[in-house]
């Protein structure tokens, strides 16, 4: 498999913006609140610790056949960041398969952008003859699950570390 690559995407309120180093000041900001650590678990990161964080995963993963993109959603209006979108894309038993994630500052939930850059984020997988697409959301993240059922994810019998696997 070539590698995919993370490119600038948009939507009529976003930018999803190729995740770059100079993105962690600000996103230290945005996930500063430790009850956004709820479900996705962890605790915020300082800045230097997100820096390092996105040098690795601006890296790439070290198995040439997987492929990691991220990308930082800007608002347009106000200009601003407001949260992560990432796919780890890789070979399955049916060609390409991607494992996405979602994180929108509690500042900018409840407003429909998560819902946006996922589905934004879903149709450039399928452009990039992904097969099937993959989430895994905490059984009580109900708004998460409602962010993957509107990228028209459903939810399967499959479990992951305490989490439901979904699938398109």
């Amino acid at each position: 498999m070539n590698a995919i690559r993370a490119q600038a995407l948009q939507t009529d309120r976003l930018l999803l913006v190729p995740l770059r180093v100079e993105h962690a000041e600000e996103m230290a900001e945005v996930l500063a609140d430790p009850a956004l650590h709820t479900f996705i678990g962890g605790a915020p990161e300082t800045p230097q610790g997100l820096r390092s964080r996105y040098e690795r995963m601006i890296a790439g993963s070290p198995d040439p056949g997987v492929s990691w993109c991220n990308w930082v959603i800007q608002l347009r209006d106000p200009a601003c960041l407001a949260g992560t979108v990432q796919a780890t894309i890789g070979p399955s038993e049916t060609g390409l398969t991607a494992e996405i994630a979602w994180v929108v500052g509690t500042r900018w939930q409840g407003m429909g952008i998560a819902t946006e850059a996922a589905m934004e984020l879903v149709a450039w997988l399928r452009r990039q003859q992904v097969d099937a697409v993959i989430a895994h959301i905490h059984p009580d993240h109900h708004a998460s699950a409602a962010v993957a059922r509107a990228a028209g994810l459903t939810p399967t019998d499959e479990w992951q570390e305490g989490e439901v696997r979904w699938r398109l």
